[in-house]
């Protein structure tokens, strides 16, 4: 039989067969699409949830959901076409599932050519329950920022390895999940004459600007095991801070910084945008609003704020009569009427910015606490004298 014949009869399946002057036989022969950064899961309410994957071809991207770890009696779920459009990632909605229940997930990608199926990635979520029981969630930010990356000879980034061994329901992420405006050296002299080794990739050589490069942040950290790990057991709640854009940033702002070439930080924030919806699991509406309210169960209802899309430059203080502040004024104006409506025991406001710590910018101020005396201003309302502040009795509020 000679070549020809060999490669018209379709026995070139599976491993690479070297055939004489057939330098590029192995390239005849498509392998089966993989999985690039594990998966992870998100939004996890009482009935649904978000599974996000990537793959390293365009693909189809298949879940199986169960209650059971060996996936007897699973229900699959037809998720979307990865293609480079979104940089090869996806997420596909789980809807009807049962509350209160620990589920198993597991992820398949589907070649479009011949319909071969990845190796699978299998993940955990709880989903919220319907009645009153303890809840537990961890909830940190800031990754990869001032200099400190992945660095393989503590085995990477433990902070995830100590979350998971907590088996938290959530993980509430506070924003900075990646610093983009924070490039990398692939070595550090610390003061006790060590030295700290990042991996550092071309992304995170220099800082982002373009949509390759804010996607390639995400892809830095989620190349670490640790961190894969975590999402593939904890669904993560997320908002945005600054960091994702660039340190401070505000809208309609210029730059004057050397090693920035686009100075329009609209244009910056719109990319860094696009590549965060991109790479989190985030059930995000066609508006693009981060600004939700999760319901984890009866007894706790989460507010994700967002206190970097609506804000004024910063100033000698965020006045409480300006048009945008730190909410913007359609958005406090949900905040108010959402913690009025609540009937959560706890009423969490995750914001990504302090709200009682004085955060000095040069002479000007970057929370919306300033530090002067008297009673705190209502940011947002119309005037000092008309504001008037959610009652927020029991709730509580954190910041990363």
């Amino acid at each position: 039989m000679d070549r020809r014949t060999l490669l018209r009869g379709g026995l070139l399946t599976g491993a690479a067969v070297a055939l004489p002057g057939a330098a590029s036989a192995s390239a005849l022969v498509r392998p089966r699409p993989g999985l690039t950064h594990g998966v992870q899961s998100g939004e996890a309410t009482a009935h649904g949830a978000v599974v996000w994957a990537r793959a390293d071809r365009p693909a189809r991207m298949l879940v199986e959901v169960s209650r059971r770890p060996d996936f007897r009696n699973a229900r699959h779920v037809r998720g979307p076409v990865l293609t480079p459009r979104t940089d090869l990632t996806g997420r596909a909605f789980l809807r009807g599932l049962p509350s209160g229940e620990e589920l198993h997930y597991r992820v398949r990608l589907a070649d479009l050519d011949r319909g071969l199926l990845s190796a699978p990635a299998a993940g955990r979520l709880r989903t919220a329950p319907r009645t009153a029981r303890d809840v537990s969630f961890v909830w940190s930010g800031d990754l990869a920022g001032q200099g400190w990356g992945i660095n393989p000879d503590i085995g990477g980034y433990r902070i995830f390895s100590a979350m998971n061994d907590l088996d938290p329901d959530f993980f509430l992420c506070s924003g900075d999940l990646v610093y983009s405006d924070g490039p990398l050296d692939e070595t550090v002299k610390l003061p006790d004459g060590r030295t700290w080794r990042n991996i550092v990739t071309p992304e995170k050589s220099n800082v982002a600007q373009t949509l390759a490069e804010y996607r390639g942040q995400f892809r830095y950290n989620l190349q670490d095991r640790n961190f894969q790990a975590f999402n593939a057991r904890t669904p993560m709640l997320y908002q945005w801070d600054d960091h994702e854009v660039l340190n401070n940033w505000y809208p309609g702002e210029i730059l004057d910084l050397p090693q920035y070439t686009e100075k329009r930080v609209d244009v910056l924030a719109e990319r860094a945008r696009q590549a965060m919806f991109e790479y989190t699991p985030t059930a995000a509406p066609r508006s693009g609003r981060i600004y939700r309210k999760i319901s984890y169960g009866p007894l706790l209802d989460v507010f994700m704020l967002d206190m970097r899309t609506y804000k004024d430059p910063n100033g000698p203080n965020n006045s409480p009569t300006s048009e945008s502040g730190l909410l913007g004024r359609t958005q406090s104006a949900w905040l108010e009427h959402e913690l009025r409506r609540s009937k959560a025991t706890w009423k969490v406001i995750a914001n990504d910015l302090p709200l009682g710590l004085v955060v000095p910018d040069g002479t000007a101020q970057e929370a919306a606490a300033q530090g002067d005396p008297g009673a705190p201003w209502a940011a947002n309302a119309k005037s000092p004298r008309s504001s008037r502040t959610p009652n927020t009795t029991a709730s509580v509020t954190w910041s990363g």
